[in-house]
């Protein structure tokens, strides 16, 4: 369901912008776009203006990142504007043909990429040290339900990190179960993508889901899953972690032995889904410190200030409107600069977007990027 003419205003507090220019002076992508957040509130006051607005290529070019929402001195949430606009165009069903497959494969497999629901679970087969992962039936019991997230699931390079967190679970004796090929898309990216409807196809579909196990808490590999089930379903009653703060208390109680080492320097790379979001920053450092070996560095732009991967807000289904250098690339500079060896994530999208990056910049010789639950992998 798109936004109406005449709701804009009351929807999104557009009267309580001073326009102070805070949000577009932080946007990431106003360096490389014709993005410019500020000016786009303030013209969405005017219902004339809507349909302009919507046609703007560059409401394609937010990352729904936060950084906005974080410098506005009123507490408005500025990209929530541009994903209204953006649902303008869903509605009338005209979006770039990559974000209308994405959606629809959404709705008729459960996920993103074009891929069967029945081979939601192909992923769970030889796993080193585990007999069988086990997939709870309805009514059964524990205390952890892990949600794959799509990509990590289909995805060839992301399917190590649920490998690795099954090896981890099970090295911890932890009471975890998955759901199988049930599981379903979070419609994070729905919602980006301006599909307001599809989104709460998913919000009714995975709350009425994991109503039909009894676990005591959700945990995620993905920030973007995270987000969405702890901040934006309407009536989800059980508590959503995401897997770095897990496994940071694993490791706090000592159910976790880190028997390797990884010699090498290492910054970690903050996903904005999971630090300027859900203000998740010490966790995955945490871990990284109780890796032997590891000499942990600090990017110069790190926790609320990190720079966005622009793998967020649909941008994996939505080509940029500019060819400026992507941020990504910066981000892997930056890394460079520092002399780092691994750039560490700890977010699916994370990892895709920077580890182009390196190779477009040619790093690959020099630096590797990995997820945290990779370098777990590595030491248990």
């Amino acid at each position: 369901m798109g936004v109406e003419q005449g709701t804009f205003v009351q929807k999104y507090d557009l009267l309580g912008c001073i326009q102070c220019g805070r949000c577009t002076g932080g946007c990431p992508v106003t360096s490389r776009t014709e993005l410019n957040v500020r000016r786009i509130v303030y013209e969405s006051i005017d219902d004339e203006k809507l349909e302009d607005l919507s046609n703007k290529p560059e409401i394609w070019d937010c990352t729904t990142c936060n950084t906005c929402a974080i410098r506005c001195p009123k507490g408005l949430e500025p990209f929530e504007v541009l994903i209204g606009l953006r649902s303008m165009k869903a509605e009338e069903g005209d979006i770039e043909p990559t974000a209308r497959d994405a959606l629809e494969s959404m709705f008729n497999n459960g996920n993103p990429w074009g891929k069967p629901a029945a081979k939601r679970t192909d992923w769970m087969s030889d796993i080193p040290g585990v007999k069988k992962v086990r997939i709870l039936s309805e009514g059964e019991k524990a205390d952890v339900l892990v949600h794959v997230c799509c990509t990590a699931a289909y995805d060839p390079r992301i399917i190590p990190l649920a490998k690795n967190l099954v090896r981890v679970l099970e090295a911890a004796g932890v009471d975890y179960g998955f759901i199988g090929n049930e599981e379903k898309h979070c419609g994070s990216e729905a919602r980006r993508l301006g599909e307001e409807g599809l989104f709460e196809y998913f919000d009714e579909e995975n709350t009425e889901l994991f109503s039909k196990y009894e676990v005591n808490r959700i945990v995620t590999i993905s920030p973007h899953c995270l987000n969405t089930f702890k901040n934006e379903y309407q009536n989800l009653n059980i508590p959503v972690m995401h897997y770095t703060q897990l496994v940071a208390e694993l490791i706090e109680d000592g159910k976790i032995d880190l028997k390797g080492e990884i010699p090498k320097k290492v910054v970690y790379h903050d996903p904005c889904y999971l630090g300027k979001k859900n203000l998740v920053f010490d966790e995955p450092r945490y871990i990284l410190n109780k890796i032997n070996g590891i000499e942990l560095a600090e990017f110069e732009r790190s926790k609320e200030r990190s720079l966005c991967c622009e793998g967020g807000g649909g941008k994996m289904w939505v080509e940029s409107s500019s060819k400026a250098e992507r941020l990504a690339e910066l981000r892997i500079a930056d890394a460079k600069n520092l002399g780092a060896e691994i750039v560490a994530v700890a977010c699916p999208f994370c990892l895709l977007t920077l580890e182009d990056a390196m190779k477009v910049k040619g790093f690959e010789e020099e630096m590797r990027v990995a997820d945290i639950l990779e370098l777990l992998g590595e030491v248990i």
